[in-house]
């Protein structure tokens, strides 16, 4: 079954995790990913381990449904490849630092000449503007920047960023609907477009209803670890051999508590008989409840607790994850033929599509596996394709340039 992007082409001149975040989403529902990549070491994330039969996990994950073509962009003849490519394509993307894409004879108004109906996006760590615009910048960083890592972990604890490239991944997420949003004015109206987003704009986004706390209250928001500033009890409570996650939001939720736990007397206690002298008083509470949480291992109050309604997790493993029984049950997980890792599988998008649905059709590319087929494709005959390799212009995967 088609992709609802199928018949899209997109050069993809990224690396590391954000910009290939982006195009695995447009890889995912059927968009073609022409993958540019550096000669000999290729996109950064294939060197980042640990490593699986020599592959690099991070470049594993984000790297399927992609074509591999090695191309020197600092030569003449490499930018003239990417020039073909683009006047064919229908979406360009980069994720390199300010301006460094002007530089290099790829920026917008340079491609938009050679295609005017162009969709070009601009991956960056702080955006287009502003007096941060120049400087680089990777996932903690921008957490670090944008208050995440401000806020993130518990009171007294060690500074934490979010153990997950949630800035990387998410800031690929707007662009992939910025892309598509301009893909859809375009078929409207035949005019390509600039999309740009950056790590920086996406974390502002996510700390939003922190930041209009602060300014509603003039309170700095404070580290809550597994809790939550305006709900208790909400969070981590330790069991007799793990933490339960518990999250109550209003009265009725704590009702069925107090039943399970054999507390009804909290229900018209008045420190607990509403959320906000909960809140108050969540510390006591949460003492009193874990007090109670000793007696049972946590998979038996989860059980407990979740025929009578309420909201909860046993805090996991990532190792109980991948074998979840919920996460086989929604099909989060497809097999992928690939040549040197057996039984490999890899998480699909977190969305289904009824009708014209996203899937991974391939593993991840070798380093330029595609270069010679992108080439022919182009109409470059096979002296011309020898010529290429020959001056290392372009690299081609048997070469077997990168070595472990």
């Amino acid at each position: 079954m088609a992709g609802p992007l199928t018949g899209i082409t997109v050069v993809d001149v990224t690396t590391n995790i954000s910009g290939p975040s982006l195009t695995m989403i447009l890889a995912d529902l059927g968009a073609e990913i022409i993958k540019i990549e550096r000669p000999v070491t290729g996109d950064d994330s294939r060197g980042m381990g640990p490593f699986w039969e020599g592959e690099g996990v991070y470049f594993l994950h984000i790297n399927r449904n992609k074509k591999s073509v090695v191309i020197d962009l600092k030569q003449d003849d490499g930018r003239k490849i990417v020039y073909d490519l683009v006047e064919k394509a229908d979406v360009f993307v980069e994720n390199f630092r300010f301006k460094k894409a002007e530089k290099m004879g790829l920026g917008y108004e340079k491609l938009k000449e050679i295609n005017p109906s162009l969709v070009y996006c601009s991956l960056s760590a702080y955006g287009q503007k502003g007096p941060l615009r120049e400087r680089s910048g990777y996932d903690a960083i921008a957490q670090a920047d944008s208050g995440i890592i401000g806020i993130n972990g518990a009171e007294g604890s060690e500074i934490a960023r979010v153990p997950v490239s949630v800035l990387d991944q998410g800031s690929a997420m707007w662009g992939a609907i910025g892309i598509i949003s301009a893909l859809f004015h375009k078929e409207k109206t035949g005019e390509g477009q600039l999309v740009t987003t950056s790590l920086y704009e996406t974390g502002i986004f996510w700390v939003g209803y922190h930041m209009l706390s602060w300014l509603a209250t003039g309170k700095e928001p404070r580290k809550n670890g597994a809790g939550h500033t305006a709900f208790a009890p909400y969070g981590a409570f330790y069991a007799s051999d793990a933490p339960v996650m518990i999250g109550i939001s209003n009265n009725s939720l704590f009702s069925r508590l107090c039943k399970v736990l054999g507390k009804e007397e909290w229900i018209t206690d008045t420190r607990y008989e509403t959320n906000p002298k909960r809140v108050e008083n969540r510390e006591n509470l949460r003492v009193a409840i874990e007090n109670i949480l000793q007696s049972k291992p946590a998979e038996e109050w989860v059980k407990l607790l979740a025929e009578a309604g309420v909201p909860c997790s046993k805090v996991k493993k990532i190792s109980e994850v991948v074998g979840d029984e919920q996460a086989e049950a929604i099909k989060m997980w497809e097999s992928v033929e690939h040549s040197s890792i057996e039984g490999f599988k890899l998480p699909r998008l977190p969305f289904e599509l009824s009708t014209s649905r996203a899937g991974i059709k391939q593993a991840p590319p070798r380093l330029g596996e595609n270069s010679k087929d992108i080439l022919k494709m182009l109409g470059y005959d096979e002296a011309k394709v020898e010529d290429l390799l020959n001056n290392k212009i372009v690299q081609a995967h048997e070469e077997k340039a990168q070595t472990r």
